[in-house]
C-alpha cells in the first residue's frame, strides 16, 4: 500500500509540473485606471503595474481624471519619481495612454505630457482594454 502511495502522489506532482508552463504561459493584461493625483495611491498604482510587467503581463496605464496630473511636466516637481517611472515603463514597452477629456478639463496641454504618454482615443483605450482576458484594476 506504501509502495502505491508512493506511486501515486510521484505521478501527481509529475503531472502538476507539466501543467505549469501552461499557466506561466497564460498572461493576461493589466489595464490600470490611474484617476488620481495623490502621490502614495498613485505610486501603487504604477508600482503594482511594473511588478507584473516585469512577470511579463502586457501593461497599460490610463491616466484618467486627476491622474492626468501624474503625466504633466508642470507636476513634476510633486510627481518626479512617479513620471520617471511612467517614462521607463513606456519605453520598455508599456503603454501609458492620458484622457483628452479630462486633459481639457483640467488644462492640460499635449505640450505639458511627459515623454512616453500617448493621448488616447476611442480605439486605443478599447483596445487596451478589451483584449483578451484583460485584467483591470482603478487607483
Amino acid at each position: 500500500m506504501i509502495v502505491f502511495s508512493r506511486l501515486l502522489i510521484s505521478f501527481s506532482l509529475a503531472l502538476g509540473a507539466l501543467s505549469m508552463p501552461a499557466l506561466a504561459a497564460d498572461k493576461a493584461p493589466l489595464f490600470i485606471n490611474l484617476t488620481t493625483d495623490e502621490p502614495h495611491r498613485a505610486n501603487m498604482a504604477i508600482a503594482f503595474g511594473k511588478n507584473q510587467f516585469e512577470r511579463g503581463h502586457a501593461l497599460t496605464i490610463f491616466l484618467n481624471d486627476r491622474g492626468v496630473f501624474v503625466g504633466s511636466k508642470a507636476q513634476a516637481g510633486k510627481f518626479a519619481s512617479h513620471q520617471k517611472a511612467l517614462g521607463e515603463l513606456a519605453g520598455k514597452g508599456a503603454t501609458v495612454l492620458i484622457c483628452p477629456m479630462c486633459m481639457k478639463h483640467y488644462g492640460v496641454g499635449e505640450g505639458d505630457l511627459i515623454s512616453g504618454v500617448r493621448v488616447g482615443n476611442p480605439e486605443l483605450t478599447e483596445k487596451a482594454l478589451f483584449e483578451g482576458n484583460t485584467k483591470s484594476l482603478t487607483w
